[in-house]
């Protein structure tokens, strides 16, 4: 369920993003009209708005700052790339950890040792 709501926001960024590039909204003085679609973009254009990527050039007109969204960006792709290394770190931590059991002799995790388990009964 979460996954499907960032979608829904990533998307909605998305649309934003392309009314503002569309209408080549990137200068005060070619600030656009904009009025949110759904709940979405309305709660990810109030993001945008917060951090002053999206800027007030009139009465209901706005353009979007090319050097802060382009920060916002940046930053987004560090967080992201930091939590796939962090990810992938712990990945390997597992299969390093799973081969040294293994190597070991050691059942691996979840796993049952053959001899411990009953043996079946083939007469039945």
């Amino acid at each position: 369920m979460a996954s499907a709501a960032a979608a829904m926001a990533a998307r909605a960024r998305r649309e934003i993003q392309h009314q503002f590039f569309a209408g080549d909204a990137v200068r005060p003085d070619r600030a656009i009209a904009f009025a949110p679609a759904n709940g979405f973009e309305e709660r990810q254009f109030a993001r945008l708005r917060d951090r002053d990527i999206v800027r007030q050039g009139g009465a209901d007109r706005y353009w979007l700052d090319l050097p802060a969204y382009d920060a916002y960006l940046r930053d987004r792709h560090a967080r992201v790339r930091g939590a796939l290394i962090a990810l992938a770190v712990v990945f390997a931590v597992f299969i390093a950890f799973t081969a040294f059991m293994a190597s070991r002799g050691a059942p691996a995790l979840g796993g049952h040792d053959p001899a411990a388990l009953p043996a079946s009964d083939a007469s039945a």
